[in-house]
């Protein structure tokens, strides 16, 4: 037994007298279930044995800014993989939504477009009409050249698109936080105007790219470029290289300089806007930047370069003659937000009626060649319109061949007094009457005088007086009761589109507008208080027959109440009646305004009947004076003219309204300002409350004794002036804002990132 025992192998730890068998077996501390009390010998070699685990622990955790950056690294690199795969996505599903390539097909030519009138008779051809197709070898090599430079220098070593210039524009947008440029190549461009809708959306953005792919494998980059050259709009009705050099220049792109090539490719950024025929300034300012461009992307030489800024484009007399182009050119503009890119030839009707259209040019034009050297005047505008909203008739100008700009619709002028009837309006609204009364006297109102032309004063008057006689003192009277912000409203809701300054000044006309929307801001007074859409397009279809745009029918809304109505058209029928445009009278109810801005530099009249409202404006492009002529003289003449042709066999018609005068009981003798008041202080630059009837600006001189009228000699009209702020103004009038909004395209995030 004892040997038994002594033979038995006991386990022993390291460190212990025992630490080894004879067979090298060894437990150590470490390898007990629950450990021992004692601590264990190996100590220091177990806590270096930690101290490499968290060596290693930190190798696989790293941190500070490279572990940052491994993780930022990774995690771009995953996001990158799944946008990838977004894309992808969005690319087949878009593209899956798309037509058969193989049905895919480029137009052999650019498409017409047929401009008719109400009645069917042909008011223009736009598009292929304007000019053949022109090879590239053909066409001056000034053109190419100079479209590429400005438009995608990368042209001819990109696949279609374009990722330097896309990522170029997507930075330059996301830091103005706008869009500014755009990304799109010319192959993309090409695709959009062949195939796809303008609508701003992913979807047809994807299927333009899309598009620009198949394009560039199925055609060499000079016939992309052939095609674009010979499609693309270049404003002003001209589709086409060949179009638009005919339509500016008089010659064919064949026989295009340096300085007419920079000029049109120019245009392509903003056809409408930059069209020499409209702003040849701005279109002068753009080829200067496409000259530029063509000497940076090595196209030209120095010498060239200066050569063609010292002799810049010389724009020729459009071979398109007849005022009725002024239409066809606002039709064209008016197009892509209605049916987008042209693809197939369309016939637009309008609303104009041809015969009204010939004879408002022949009025306007046989004024100006009978009075314009005598008077001082070179040009006249005439605008009419139904009660409907529809524009029967619209001259731009003395003479469209030699000046496209569109007096109509884009020259902003001051209307002087004929836009007072907004401020009688806004009076009517605010409880006055056409009876009320007012103490016609010279008025001050801060450092402003405004006095009645040639110092006439009538003393108490109602505002029906006032009005038919363009009384001066009363219309700013009225305009501090009710405040200009009042005004301001009243006219903007009546169809005022340009921005009014609201200050006192308003009263006289201050705040420039164009003779279109002026025009249609009369339109309530002649319908019973309602306002239209203003329209010249009613109906788009294809050559077969198939209905792109209808013009809507709904009914408009009501801006002005109805007794309102009937008392304003009782006020502005005094002004044909008794007023300042009685030379205008003929034998229908009609009402109207005469005005007249400073040193008669605006001459207008807008009148209406029951069915039409027109407005007319005479003078100079430059803002030049013209010699004594007032609304009552050349624009009285020329509306009764055209008013009279257009009611020929037409039934008889009673404005809208019936109110009738009860002065008795709406004279009130503390609505009369006193003569002995104090001159109420200075008005600010914008008077938005209304002002008290006791406050309202009183006179610091006496009534001068009433004599007759100073009378001008203008075009055989006799007639009292009706200036809205003539010589007579001691102290200048105080500027309105002259000028309407901007339009302003709307950008989206697509915009922004992808650049158009």
């Amino acid at each position: 037994m004892a040997n038994r025992r002594d033979s038995r192998i006991e386990p022993s730890f390291e460190g212990s007298p025992r630490a080894k068998s004879s067979e090298g077996f060894s437990v150590s501390e470490e390898d007990r279930v629950v450990p021992g009390s004692r601590k264990s010998a190996s100590k220091g070699k177990s806590a270096k044995a930690k101290s490499r685990g968290r060596g290693r622990g930190r190798d696989r955790n790293p941190s500070g800014l490279l572990g940052i950056a491994t993780r930022l690294v990774y995690w771009c690199f995953v996001l990158c993989i799944w946008g990838g795969i977004a894309v992808a996505g969005i690319v087949v599903y878009y593209g899956a939504k798309m037509p058969a390539a193989t049905t895919w097909s480029v137009p052999d030519r650019a498409p017409n477009i047929k401009i008719v009138s109400v009645d069917g008779a042909l008011i223009a051809n736009r598009g292929a009409s304007g000019g053949e197709a022109v090879g590239l070898h053909e066409m001056s090599p000034y053109i190419p050249e100079a479209v590429v430079a400005i438009e995608d220098r990368r042209f001819y070593s990109h696949f279609g698109i374009d990722p330097i210039g896309l990522s170029r524009a997507m930075v330059t947008n996301l830091v103005g936080g706008h869009f500014s440029q755009g990304g799109s190549t010319l192959t993309q461009q090409l695709a959009k105007n062949l195939f796809l809708t303008p609508d701003r959306t992913l979807e047809r953005k994807v299927q333009e790219v899309l598009l620009a792919l198949w394009l560039e494998h199925k055609h060499s980059k000079d016939q992309i470029l052939e095609m674009y050259l010979n499609r693309v709009y270049f404003g002003s009705g001209a589709y086409g290289v060949e179009a638009a050099s005919r339509r500016y220049f008089g010659k064919s792109a064949r026989d295009v300089t340096l300085s007419e090539a920079a000029l049109l490719a120019g245009l392509l950024k903003a056809p409408s806007k930059l069209s020499p025929a409209r702003d040849p300034k701005a279109a002068e300012e753009r080829a200067q930047l496409v000259l530029a461009a063509m000497r940076e992307t090595g196209k030209i030489s120095d010498k060239e370069y200066k050569t063609a800024l010292s002799a810049p484009a010389t724009r020729a007399p459009s071979y398109w003659t007849g005022s009725e182009n002024y239409v066809a050119d606002t039709v064209m503009d008016e197009l892509p937000d209605l049916i987008g890119d042209v693809r197939g030839d369309i016939v637009i009707d309008t609303t104009v009626d041809l015969n009204l259209q010939k004879l408002a040019e022949q009025s306007i034009r046989r004024l100006v060649d009978e009075s314009g050297k005598k008077l001082n005047v070179t040009q006249g505008a005439l605008v009419s319109i139904d009660d409907s909203g529809a524009v029967r008739a619209m001259v731009g100008g003395y003479d469209y061949s030699t000046s496209q700009f569109d007096r109509a619709s884009e020259a902003r002028r001051q209307p002087g007094s004929a836009f007072k009837p907004f401020v009688y309006m806004a009076a009517l609204e605010a409880g006055r009457t056409p009876d009320s009364i007012r103490n016609d006297a010279p008025i001050k109102i801060g450092k402003w005088t405004p006095d009645n032309y040639g110092g006439k004063y009538y003393g108490k008057v109602t505002l029906a007086t006032a009005l038919a006689k363009s009384l001066n003192s009363v219309a700013a009277q009225l305009t501090m009761e009710v405040g200009p912000d009042a005004v301001v409203e009243a006219a903007h809701r009546m169809g005022i589109q340009s921005d009014l300054q609201a200050n006192t000044s308003i009263a006289l006309g201050t705040s420039e507008v164009t003779p279109l929307e002026l025009t249609s801001a009369y339109v309530p007074f002649a319908n019973g208080g309602y306002k239209p859409d203003i329209h010249f397009i009613q109906r788009i279809t294809t050559a077969n027959g198939k209905v792109l745009y209808e013009g809507s029918t709904g009914s408009a809304p009501r801006v002005i109440k109805a007794d309102i109505v009937g008392m304003m058209n009782a006020m502005m029928t005094g002004t044909v009646e008794v007023g300042t445009a009685k030379k205008a009278a003929f034998n229908w109810p009609s009402a109207g305004k005469t005005g007249t801005s400073q040193n008669s530099r605006d001459a207008w009249f807008v009148g209406y009947t029951a069915n039409l409202t027109t407005g007319v404006w005479f003078g100079n492009d430059d803002g030049s004076p013209m010699k004594k002529v007032t609304g009552g003289a050349l624009p009285a003449q020329a509306w009764h003219e055209f008013m009279v042709a257009a009611h020929q066999g037409v039934p008889v018609r009673p404005l809208p309204g019936t109110w009738k005068s009860t002065p008795s009981d709406t004279i009130v003798p503390d609505e009369i300002p006193s003569a002995d008041a104090s001159p109420p202080p200075a008005p600010p630059a914008a008077v938005g409350q209304s002002q008290p009837v006791a406050q309202a600006p009183a006179p610091v001189r006496q009534v001068r004794t009433a004599k007759p009228a100073e009378t001008v000699d203008a075009g055989g009209f006799d007639m009292p002036s009706d200036s809205g702020s003539t010589a007579s103004i001691k102290h200048p009038v105080p500027p309105g804002d002259v000028g309407g909004p901007k339009k302003r395209r709307q950008t989206s995030i697509l915009d922004i990132l992808g650049g158009g």
